[in-house]
């Protein structure tokens, strides 16, 4: 199982630390900006789901391309 998780406090280094004690937990840091492209993309998934339940309306390629 993967877990991301977001802390923005001074704790965040502690927890780390206490996590790599853990045989069974690997962790990894990412950048802000990997970080950020990550939830970008997740939301863009989100709205692409939405589109195709018909809950939200797309736009055609060709305005999007145009709007570029």
């Amino acid at each position: 199982m993967r877990v991301l998780l977001d802390i923005k406090d001074d704790k965040a280094t502690h927890l780390l630390e206490v996590l790599k004690g853990l045989s069974y937990v690997k962790t990894k840091t990412i950048s802000e900006e990997k970080a950020l492209l990550m939830e970008e993309i997740k939301e863009a998934v989100e709205e692409l789901k939405l589109i195709k339940q018909g809950e939200l309306k797309g736009i055609p390629a060709k305005q999007l391309l145009d709007e570029l």
